[in-house]
């Protein structure tokens, strides 16, 4: 990719006004359109406005927005001008959030009216922030955030108060230049922003969005995820953007029934899913044809499990594409194609992608099925993390990035997790890999869902400890999964305990949190 002048928020939504694309809709949101020209203008008023209550270039730009419509008219404005958009999750509590704002010295927070309350833990955690703009139809959520004393310090403001239209010009940016960042999702521990250029927008669209989902100016695309999420962005703003299609937003927490009811509103071609989320749907009394528009279902945030996989496509009968991306790669980078799906496997690398498989003396893997350290490069990969220099020297490393998670490689090229460095288990001097015993316990109609992670026995040696979700009106029997597993699996490999669970601990994005489950064996508290 060249450095010539490039911004990516003229590439995204200008060019398609030029082309004639004007009234075509640009997003949904409940009983809203917006068209092209619509949010061409919203993003001029926005970064007006903005820069009227003193944004400048290279000012940080925290956005804690549900995906609303307000959500990409803030982020293209900060692009449009030279700030750095910085979105962070919607589920986070206030003394989270405040941990960002301090991290990553933000000098404005944009929130919608339903996190108004955060603002003064944001403002008493750092000295950078001057400014707060507030969305939503209005409520008295901003007198009530204005009357804090921590306020005194800056202005608050109504996004909706951002009225000049008159066109914005763009900065003067190419593809290098730092146009966003994006926090991990905290799986291992505290959240590392990920610095992202305006050229990685462009790059995730030119790779897996036209490589592996073909998609067009005619799709309408629908995701689960949301945009704070490095999946959700490129889901439902930068990929139907890229092309002058649409996308579906939701501000409201997603629900399988909630889910179900939006695809068949909607009609979606591309649909945007995580495991959990499918796992889900497949549990819930939904319509079989809920997603019978759908062309393509995607997954990513965790592995699919090939049980899962084929409950999902044969309940609703839709192509499903599982693949792995991360934070710091933007988007997708080895998926299962269209046509070509190996259930069980993340795929093979996405065209403009490469990958190798790394062992414990640093040597390239190049036998089949054999596990090592999945690195990846391509021209989306982060610059790297804010502040982090020895995170950054560790996990970016000429050119590739360090995924942290180990695979294996089939004869033929398809990869298959195998587990997280942090999350593999040695038991009697073997190597276990989670993902392999989840899927075995998958396997049994009982279980929704499963994660393994690593303890200790009496003596203090590391055995294999299950965590059990059961399926709605099915209770689990630990000894018939315990004699499902022996039939199914090694010795040293079958869990020694099994625990049932309401639920699992999850980030934001969905991800689950194995370190937590760890914790709760540690200290033997219950897990929420």
């Amino acid at each position: 990719m060249g450095t010539g002048g490039f911004n990516a928020a003229t590439w995204l939504v200008d060019r398609h006004i030029h082309d004639g694309r004007g009234q075509a809709i640009a997003f949904r949101c409940g009983d809203e359109d917006l068209t092209y020209e619509g949010l061409l203008r919203a993003v001029w008023a926005t970064a007006n406005g903005l820069r009227s209550i003193g944004v400048r270039t290279g000012d940080r730009v925290l956005m804690v927005v549900d995906d609303e419509l307000a959500f990409p008219a803030v982020f293209l404005a900060g692009l449009r001008m030279g700030a750095i958009p910085v979105p962070v999750s919607t589920m986070l509590r206030a003394h989270d959030l405040a941990l960002l704002a301090a991290d990553s010295l933000a000098t404005t927070v944009v929130v919608s009216d339903r996190y108004a309350a955060c603002i003064p833990d944001l403002v008493a955690a750092t000295t950078s922030l001057r400014t707060a703009v507030i969305t939503g139809p209005g409520s008295t959520a901003i007198e009530d955030a204005g009357s804090d004393r921590a306020l005194s310090a800056i202005n608050v403001h109504r996004w909706s108060s951002f009225a000049d239209q008159s066109e914005s010009q763009a900065a003067l940016t190419d593809f290098t230049t730092p146009g966003f960042w994006l926090y991990t999702s905290g799986t291992t521990g505290t959240p590392k922003g990920a610095i992202h250029r305006h050229g990685d927008l462009k790059a995730t669209c030119d790779t897996y969005a036209q490589s592996v989902l073909g998609i067009a100016a005619e799709d309408v695309c629908y995701s689960v995820p949301k945009l704070f999420f490095a999946y959700g962005l490129g889901n439902a703003l930068t990929f139907p953007l890229s092309v002058g299609a649409s996308a579906v937003l939701d501000p409201d927490p997603p629900t399988p029934q909630r889910t179900a009811a939006l695809l068949m509103l909607h009609r979606p071609s591309l649909f945007f899913a995580t495991p959990g989320i499918c796992a889900a749907m497949v549990d819930a009394a939904l319509p079989s044809d809920a997603l019978s528009s759908v062309r393509v279902t995607v997954t990513a945030g965790e592995a699919l499990p090939a049980e899962v996989h084929r409950r999902f496509t044969g309940r609703f009968g839709t192509e499903t594409l599982d693949g792995i991306g991360s934070t710091e790669a933007l988007h997708i980078f080895c998926s299962n194609h269209p046509g070509d799906i190996r259930p069980g496997t993340t795929g093979r690398p996405v065209a403009g992608y490469e990958l190798k498989l790394i062992d414990d003396e640093g040597r390239i893997v190049t036998e089949p099925d054999v596990p090592g350290a999945l690195w990846a490069r391509g021209a989306s990969v982060a610059a790297g993390y804010w502040q982090r220099p020895d995170a950054t020297s560790a996990t970016f490393v000429d050119g590739w990035l360090r995924t942290g998670d180990v695979y294996a490689r089939s004869v033929d090229g398809y990869y298959r997790f195998v587990g997280r460095n942090s999350d593999m288990i040695k038991t009697g001097g073997m190597w276990v890999s989670p993902a392999e015993v989840e899927s075995v316990l998958l396997e049994h109609p009982d279980v929704l869902e499963a994660a393994v992670v690593g303890g200790r026995d009496s003596q203090g040696l590391e055995t294999t400890v299950a965590f059990v979700v059961p399926c709605t009106g099915h209770t689990i029997d630990a000894t018939a999964l315990d004699t499902h597993c022996r039939a199914r699996m090694a010795s040293f490999k079958r869990p020694r305990r099994i625990h049932v669970r309401a639920e699992l601990p999850k980030t934001a994005t969905g991800k689950i949190q194995r370190f937590a489950l760890r914790a709760a064996l540690e200290t033997e508290m219950p897990v929420s």
